[in-house]
């Protein structure tokens, strides 16, 4: 995947790279990509760059040159790095109060700023001067580079690491860990430190291999950096690859669909024991927890009251769909996506009354999407469809838009050449408990002693 695609760079974009770890590298990469497609990419620091990185760049020149001059160049190297003076070996970026002006009187497609200082560190926190993030800035990545790890927190391996002590009682010397990245990537006062209210974040944890122990440790660390809701989402990857990006973890959010009558079982069927003292919908929830989706809303209809009181122990969200009664699977699906906050990227349809879900299954659906595979991601069974069905936040408008007695298939199948199909081994994803027949079968399936039903 290209880092254009991971930052979902558009066109008027103001990108700041703050932290460390390949900062330079990074735009640098990204530029010569919008310059590949036809854009026309102009760069600068707001702090200072070496003589020797600026030579890296395909074009650099002085903000005294003008509009026309700068223009020009633009039309002839497309990717432009522009400074306001050289000193002692560094070249120097405008002052912030000229970026508006830049950006008023030069035709560029995209502005690219190098907004912190890291002095070749993978990791750091940010003095108290820093980053030096332009107010204009629509898309900020904070930057770290996984070399980092089981590095000692000092100051030869870490910028600043005082502050991350003094924030969250690292003690100094100790050996760098994910969760103690994924904090500091996700703080208000350090990773994401001024980060302007309208900008987007999207972190870039770069360094990251194709596969291995390495790539598993930086999926944790953009999993438990994804608590912040200011991340839209995390960047794995290398700059320096030519798919830079091997896969973005956004947050995803599960929507049980809980509210059905069960009419032919003749009691909740989503309350039927299962296994190790669970209900069903217990069960189900406790494989996404495992399966580290970390936003749950579970939809009722019939037994509002006795779901939520099961369920409330598991601090999932519980929304009650009032139309339950008439608006069948689709009043349900769309008081789920209603309640899912901002910075939710995609949803993950979850059946009720499905109650052999995988981790397996979940992870598979989960990684196809972060991969960039697609935005609509199924699991097929024997070529045929299954559950959960995981749907990127582009088409909820169209689930939204459909009357109570439409079904979720109409919106998916007119998007037939956008799905991604995963294959897996289990039937699971095809089966549910619609009849007392359903469960018996169901647990003779999962391995479990067959329940009697009064």
């Amino acid at each position: 995947m290209k880092l254009h695609q991971a930052f979902d760079v558009v066109r008027g974009d103001v990108v700041a790279f703050v932290g460390a770890g390949g900062k330079t590298s990074t735009m640098l990469a990204l530029g010569h990509e919008l310059a590949e497609s036809g854009w026309r990419v102009l760069a600068t620091t707001t702090t200072q760059l070496s003589e020797e990185q600026l030579a890296s760049f395909p074009h650099g020149m002085r903000l005294a040159a003008g509009s026309r001059a700068i223009s020009d160049a633009l039309t002839d190297h497309r990717f432009v790095f522009l400074y306001d003076h050289i000193e002692k070996g560094a070249a120097y970026g405008p002052a912030m109060d000229r970026m508006q002006l830049l950006l008023d009187t030069v035709d560029s497609d995209v502005l690219l700023v190098e907004a912190d200082n890291a002095h070749g560190l993978p990791f750091k926190a940010p003095a108290a001067n820093e980053p030096v993030i332009p107010p204009e800035t629509s898309l900020v990545v904070p930057l770290v580079g996984l070399s980092a790890l089981d590095k000692p927190l000092d100051e030869d391996h870490v910028g600043n690491p005082q502050a991350m002590i003094d924030r969250f009682g690292f003690y100094k010397g100790g050996k760098v860990r994910s969760p103690w990245i994924a904090q500091v990537l996700r703080d208000e006062t350090l990773g994401l430190k001024d980060v302007p209210d309208r900008a987007r974040a999207i972190a870039f944890l770069n360094q990251a291999p194709q596969e291995g122990y390495l790539r598993t440790r930086a999926r944790l660390i953009a999993k438990l950096a994804l608590k912040s809701p200011k991340l839209y989402g995390v960047a794995i990857g290398s700059a320096r690859s030519a798919d830079p990006v091997v896969e973005v973890q956004r947050p995803v959010a599960a929507i049980i669909l809980a509210g059905g009558q069960s009419s032919r079982m003749g009691q909740p069927k989503v309350l039927l024991p299962w296994d190790s003292g669970q209900t069903i919908i217990e069960h189900i929830i406790t494989q996404l927890i495992r399966s580290r989706v970390e936003h749950i809303v579970v939809v009722t209809g019939h037994y509002a009251e006795e779901v939520k009181r099961i369920v409330k122990p598991m601090d999932v969200r519980v929304v009650h769909n009032r139309a339950y009664r008439t608006g069948e699977m689709v009043s349900s699906l769309k008081a789920g996506l209603r309640s899912l906050p901002d910075h939710i990227a995609a949803a993950m349809f979850v059946l009720g009354d499905q109650p052999r879900i995988q981790p397996r299954v979940i992870y598979d659906v989960l990684k196809a999407y972060a991969e960039g595979v697609g935005d609509i991601v199924i699991p097929s069974y024997q070529m045929r469809r299954g559950h959960p069905i995981l749907v990127g936040r582009r088409y909820w408008s169209e689930f939204l838009a459909l009357r109570n007695n439409a079904t979720p298939r109409d919106v998916i199948n007119a998007h037939e050449d956008r799905i991604t199909y995963v294959k897996v081994y289990t039937d699971s994803v095809i089966r549910d408990v619609d009849t007392p027949s359903d469960y018996y079968e169901e647990r003779l399936r999962a391995g479990l002693r067959q329940n009697r039903l009064d």
